[in-house]
């Protein structure tokens, strides 16, 4: 049986944002599933664009998520004597052949053409030029295209794939400063890294017959192909940074899981009946390229924050605790930490939200909501210094706690509700956030001593 060999192949010229990342994990998912290999290669042909940061990035972020790729980074700004050899190898075999036409002689054919309207395309006037070279023209390298029937090929999501030879051209690859071109390399690297199949977007669909037709003329197999739909935003159109096309390691700056992440990418574009959560585990166990699907997928911010908090419950609290250091978060006793956090994981969807619901608990508040303060039973706020020493006595467990309170509230004929709303105002500040009692339990006896004191004080 062949062995599956996929590969990831971004350009550093900008930071890997999601629908790259989504390709990547489509072509590791595949590899990996079937016991084959995961390449990770960086496109930086491109001398003037390329960013080392960008390069960086993309091998940072392959890190965070947890996608292992196979053997070292192919870098292909490090082969180009290799593409040499095959450029020099076409040319030899009579497949590719010297261009000698000027930037103005292209121009006006095209404007010719547009004005009769036809295709732009190159007119093949080299193609068996056998004349002298003119004069102070630094030649660009051709290939030769078939003259006639189509480039075919049946694409895993697709479907079938005919291009007429009459809608391509003989194309460069390789510039007149010896530079090869993106379609050459790409060609060239997938044959000789052994790449079985290519997963993309669709983007590069246009691509794949000129890759073909290098693969033919340098005698390589030619691998397996699926295009995947882009990523649109709700509106349904191209996504952009506002929509969520930013780069992967910014979703960890705003709190976000790689696991959420991930669970929330493999399901833009493929599908495995009405399931929606998907462990990493899980997807190799299942997923399949033919499976992928043919129409777009829209970017759903609600289901992503969806999948996170729910990737945040499944987090141990020991584990949230580490990663709650990047965003401020202070180190609780575990008793207090295991109680406060419970709390939270309720509430919060990234671990921004986690850290400033953190901080609404821990921080004493400098201020009280004024129509909650407005709302409250006069009776309830005289009541607390009573309180107070009944708490100073209390056995410090959240049960305990509780029945106290109940207990306090009907000893002194004030109604639980008027009552727990005085204590969260004096506690918090604000309505809403975790429990009163776990908020007690988590400050302790004498930071909600002080904050009651305090919020008396505030009372007259």
């Amino acid at each position: 049986m062949e062995k599956i060999i996929t590969r990831f192949a971004p350009s550093p010229t900008g930071y890997l944002h999601i629908g790259g990342l989504r390709t990547a994990l489509f072509n590791y998912l595949y590899a990996r599933a079937n016991g084959g290999k995961f390449l990770l290669r960086i496109e930086d042909t491109d001398l003037a664009r390329n960013s080392l940061d960008a390069t960086k990035a993309i091998i940072e972020a392959f890190e965070w998520v947890g996608l292992e790729y196979d053997g070292e980074v192919v870098y292909q700004s490090k082969r180009f004597d290799l593409y040499k050899e095959y450029i020099k190898k076409l040319l030899d075999e009579g497949k590719a052949y010297y261009c000698y036409m000027s930037k103005e002689e292209l121009d006006l054919l095209r404007a010719e053409q547009e004005k009769n309207k036809q295709t732009p395309r190159y007119d093949n006037r080299y193609r068996d030029f056998t004349g002298t070279p003119p004069d102070g023209v630094k030649p660009v390298v051709r290939i030769k295209a078939p003259l006639e029937g189509s480039v075919s090929f049946k694409d895993g999501v697709k479907g079938e794939i005919n291009i007429q030879a009459k809608e391509l051209d003989d194309f460069i690859i390789a510039r007149s400063d010896g530079t090869p071109t993106y379609n050459f390399v790409v060609a060239v690297d997938d044959a000789l890294m052994g790449v079985s199949d290519v997963i993309r977007g669709d983007d590069h669909l246009s691509n794949t017959p000129k890759q073909i037709i290098v693969y033919e003329a340098l005698g390589f197999k030619i691998p397996r192909f699926y295009h995947v739909p882009m990523i649109l935003n709700p509106q349904g159109r191209k996504l952009s940074k506002r929509d969520g096309a930013m780069g992967v390691m910014d979703y960890k700056q705003m709190g976000y899981l790689p696991e959420a992440i991930l669970n929330f990418l493999v399901r833009l574009g493929w599908s495995y009946g009405d399931k929606e959560i998907f462990s990493l585990k899980e997807m190799l166990e299942l997923f399949n390229p033919n499976d992928l699907n043919s129409s777009p997928s829209a970017y759903n911010e609600t289901k992503f924050l969806w999948l996170n908090q729910h990737y945040l419950k499944q987090t141990s609290n020991e584990n949230l605790e580490s990663l709650l250091l990047d965003f401020g978060v202070k180190i609780l006793e575990s008793h207090k930490r295991d109680v406060l956090y419970n709390a939270l994981k309720d509430r919060c969807n990234t671990l921004i939200s986690f850290a400033q619901g953190f901080e609404e608990v821990m921080n004493a508040p400098s201020a009280y909501d004024e129509k909650m303060y407005a709302k409250l039973d006069r009776a309830a706020i005289a009541a607390l210094g009573a309180f107070c020493d009944e708490l100073s006595g209390a056995k410090w467990e959240i049960q305990n706690l509780d029945e106290l309170l109940h207990s306090f509230a009907e000893k002194n004929g004030i109604k639980i509700g008027k009552f727990m709303l005085t204590l969260r105002c004096a506690l918090l500040g604000k309505s809403g956030g975790i429990g009163v009692c776990e908020a007690l339990f988590v400050l302790g006896l004498e930071e909600s001593l002080a904050r009651f004191r305090a919020f008396m004080a505030f009372a007259g």
